[in-house]
């Protein structure tokens, strides 16, 4: 089974009750992700026991809190067996909203959650414990101090998604990140396209990053199979070529399983997709939601500065 939690923060840090609800999941099996909007929290998540992948959710919403906002942000990243939310005024809110985007059914105020999925919450002001069995997937908010908080001896993998509206602030964290992890003097890059870059002839923007980088072009099957001015040695996956590099760049490529079988041990994976729910963001270590004609002149010009200090 997989379980979202979706973290609380108090500020930049994180809330106690995220660990509460891994707490509440762990006694459930299953793999367990957690979603921080904003990113806040983010090193903290991280650390709690029995947690596989933290996601990063950021974006310019996630400045100041509004539901829709932020519903709609975290719901493609949300599409767990079960989601799990505090009870507070705003983890009410979000799971009501990410039940409804989803079509999926949402039990309020749990106090408690067992195998199967069998809910008990309070009812009438506490007199009476009513017990519900719940299809998954389902969103549940469980209230605060209903199971002990999981310990912080973990180490999950971190992966962050950028939902701004400002695609040159994506882009400029991006690369922020990747220098954090790249010694760029040993560095060997690959961006590839995929069919989403429209037709071969937009390959050429590609090239100029690749160019200023010092990057080879790849692609996916899915534009070899489709263009035939796309030759299969630029073939990136399982029945093409399996790359290790420092860097892997993956540009309008949904993330078929074939692909990300030959890319997926690159050291450092930047995916830039339109579509929020594309696989390639599950295996990517900062993806920017955006289409490639906003997002590649923002990479150029952005790579065009740093080069140039």
């Amino acid at each position: 089974m997989e379980v979202i939690v979706i973290s609380e923060s108090n500020g930049d840090l994180l809330h106690p009750v995220t660990a509460q609800l891994v707490g509440a999941s762990s006694s459930l099996g299953g793999n367990i992700t957690i979603l921080c909007p904003g990113g806040k929290g983010l090193s903290e998540a991280a650390e709690i026991s029995g947690v596989s992948k933290v996601i990063s959710v950021e974006g310019d919403c996630f400045q100041s809190y509004d539901s829709n906002a932020w519903s709609k942000a975290l719901a493609p990243h949300a599409e767990g067996d079960l989601v799990l939310t505090s009870s507070s005024s705003t983890g009410r809110e979000l799971a009501s909203s990410i039940a409804a985007i989803r079509g999926i059914p949402v039990l309020q105020d749990a106090t408690n959650i067992s195998e199967g999925i069998v809910v008990s919450r309070p009812i009438y002001s506490g007199k009476v414990i009513e017990t519900s069995s719940v299809k998954i997937p389902c969103v549940i908010t469980l209230r605060a101090n209903s199971y002990e908080a999981s310990e912080s001896s973990g180490k999950a993998e971190i992966s962050t998604v950028n939902q701004t509206a400002d695609v040159t602030i994506s882009i400029r964290k991006a690369l922020e990140r990747a220098g954090e992890k790249i010694d760029v003097s040993e560095a060997d890059i690959i961006i590839s396209g995929g069919r989403g870059m429209g037709e071969p002839s937009n390959f050429s923007n590609l090239e100029e990053v690749a160019d200023l980088l010092g990057a080879a072009v790849g692609a996916s099957r899915a534009a070899v199979d489709t263009w035939d001015e796309i030759p299969h040695s630029m073939q990136v996956g399982q029945t093409g070529k399996t790359v290790t590099p420092s860097l892997y760049i993956a540009v309008g490529i949904s993330g078929a399983i074939q692909h990300l079988a030959g890319m997926r041990t690159s050291k450092y994976i930047v995916a830039i997709n339109k579509d929020p729910e594309a696989p390639i963001f599950g295996v990517a270590d900062y993806g920017v939601v955006a289409t490639w004609e906003e997002a590649l002149p923002a990479l150029k010009n952005e790579l065009s500065a740093l080069l140039s200090n």
